[in-house]
């Protein structure tokens, strides 16, 4: 099996290069409003946002960074085929603004703009993003009433174009052959994960591949990781596992580090990034060394991971029955939508003009 994975270098907001209905998914992380990392780049988008943050009007500032976002929204729905989804990684800001501390809802905005563009919001995830620090922010030192809490997690809101999901063959093999173990679907499809820290981030010779959800991380090209929208690499891997197929096509507007591109190698999907800022393309060849290793990391720990859940099974008397299996790892399974599961790693990555191609090989169990 071979993917594509284009980077397109230009503002998300003109994403003309990308063909209407071309798209079935949609995984970013666009910069938050309101933070004030991002202020400069708003700005510099529409100048009046830097007037509105310099005169305290937080209000005004905040509905100015939206209407920048939802040009690419616009986008976002022209791209994407009926039925497609975009899932859009978002926190919520805190600041001050004029002597006033309050909270900018960044979420329920995403929500209103895309739903007046006709998408159907669906049930949304939250996942708790590692804390800046064990102290939670304090208002008023530890006297009532004028504390307020820590803001320790992120959105991640799904969203379906159009009102009817997608359609395909019966029997699919692109489909079927992408099918997730019955329990990485109990733990996927629930609206809080506490676990996206988790195992896929580490490769087998130890070392991590951990993005940093803080923007903490550093880069020796100017700090352009700082300036990323980064979030760990098992979120983006898990969405394109869960609402997509073998085949499709996942764009990413809001690229930086190229989190979903690795992700969607990793997952056997094809993938487009648009990418603001050119040196962000340097850091992410970097990141393309270890993607052997890493994309087998990530196929062969869900392949354990299952052998594990069929152990703990067998061990327990009302344990979950496996009367199914695996064609192509002769283990048990639960249903009968898992037997054709396949699972692929990396074998090969060839550059392109504008892009990546990858060689992927099915999973060999050991």
């Amino acid at each position: 099996m071979e993917t594509t994975h284009r980077v397109v270098i230009g503002d998300a907001r003109d994403l003309s290069s990308v063909p209407d209905e071309s798209v079935e998914l949609v995984v970013t992380s666009p910069p938050y409003p309101m933070i004030e990392m991002w202020d400069d780049l708003f700005t510099t988008l529409d100048p009046a946002i830097g007037d509105a943050l310099e005169a305290g009007d937080g209000a005004g500032a905040f509905d100015a960074m939206h209407a920048q976002l939802d040009r690419v929204w616009a986008e976002i729905e022209r791209v994407l085929v009926d039925g497609g989804i975009a899932c859009i990684n978002v926190g919520d800001a805190t600041r001050t603004l004029e002597e006033s501390f309050r909270v900018y809802q960044n979420h329920a905005r995403v929500i209103d703009d895309l739903e007046a563009r006709g998408f159907e919001p669906l049930p949304e995830i939250l996942w708790r993003k590692p804390a800046n620090s064990a102290a939670k922010f304090m208002g008023s030192g530890m006297i009532p009433p004028n504390a307020y809490v820590t803001l320790e997690h992120e959105y991640v809101l799904v969203f379906r174009k159009g009102k009817t999901s997608r359609s395909f063959p019966p029997g699919a093999d692109d489909r079927y052959e992408a099918a997730y173990f019955w329990e990485e679907r109990n733990r996927w499809f629930t609206d809080l994960w506490t676990d996206v820290t988790g195992t896929l981030q580490t490769l087998e010779n130890g070392g991590t591949n951990a993005d940093d959800a803080n923007h903490a991380a550093t880069d020796t090209r100017g700090g352009l990781r700082e300036r990323s929208a980064a979030y760990p690499l098992e979120i983006p891997y898990r969405l394109l596992c869960m609402y997509s197929a073998y085949g499709d096509t996942v764009l990413d507007p809001f690229w930086g580090t190229g989190t979903t591109s690795i992700a969607a190698m990793c997952a056997g999907r094809n993938s487009i990034g648009c990418e603001l800022e050119a040196g962000f393309r340097d850091v992410f060849e970097d990141r393309l060394a270890d993607l052997p290793a890493l994309s087998k990391s990530i196929a062969a720990g869900r392949l354990e991971r299952h052998r594990a859940f069929v152990d703990r099974q067998r061990e327990r008397p009302d344990g979950t029955s496996l009367e199914y299996t695996a064609e192509h790892y002769d283990v048990p399974v639960v249903t009968s939508m898992e037997t054709g599961i396949k699972l692929y790693t990396v074998a090969d990555l060839e550059s392109t003009e504008g892009g990546y191609r990858a060689i992927h090989r099915p999973l060999v169990a050991e």
